[in-house]
């Protein structure tokens, strides 16, 4: 059963995998401001199928973020727009900072500090929601002992974690992947691994509806 209810705001929040390219300060349903990504997908699958609903989706991620940036848009980018669910996907800009800027130490987020801030942003706001929605990270690598994967599988772990602890709905978004993976060669889904082609956008659309109870018929 449907989830989310009728007349609903539904924001996402999260890095460049949400961004896509939407509009500023806030993107929403008019022609490609929410971008490209999932959240497009979601919105154009909720009107299509649940039309009666009236969901208003908002999109308000921005490309780069870790879940300490997060933290710092917080007021303006989620508790001012006053969504009666949200949805956050944050994490692999977490995880790649220690992989693609090694020596970089001040801009890595490590698993402590995701642990806490995601905690923290998640339990400070779930009072005010009727649903919140924790997407994990995803690196569209099938070798587990890959180590940049390795690390995501963490990061998706501590997800789960701040979930069940807030009562928030648990997408992941690495199993979604995963599934798609054993049919693909990664850089078919993601040219780095990272951000999606719109296969990968429509597998975490998929994967977000089936977890708030979407209907498929």
């Amino acid at each position: 059963m449907m989830r989310i209810e009728k007349g609903s705001r539904l924001l996402f929040i999260g890095d460049s995998i949400t961004d896509a390219g939407r509009a500023r300060p806030v993107g929403e349903r008019s022609f490609s401001q929410l971008g490209t990504s999932y959240v497009s997908l979601v919105d154009s699958l909720l009107g299509a199928f649940c039309p009666a609903r009236d969901i208003r989706v908002m999109n308000a991620g921005t490309s780069g973020n870790t879940v300490r940036d997060l933290k710092a848009r917080w007021q303006a980018d989620v508790m001012d727009l006053k969504p009666d669910w949200l949805s956050v996907m944050i994490g692999i800009n977490d995880v790649w900072r220690q992989f693609d800027c090694p020596l970089q130490k001040e801009i890595q987020v490590l698993p402590e500090e995701f642990r806490s801030t995601l905690q923290d942003l998640a339990a400070r706001t779930r009072p005010s929601l009727k649903g919140l929605v924790l997407m994990s990270p995803f690196y569209m690598e099938s070798n587990r002992t890959d180590a940049m994967r390795a690390m995501t599988d963490r990061y998706t772990a501590i997800v789960r974690d701040v979930a069940k602890a807030t009562d928030a709905v648990f997408v992941d978004s690495q199993a979604a992947m995963d599934a798609v993976l054993s049919h693909y060669y990664p850089a078919t889904i993601g040219w780095d691994r990272v951000h999606p082609s719109q296969l990968g956008h429509m597998v975490l659309a998929r994967a977000f509806l089936e977890a708030v109870g979407f209907e498929w018929k």
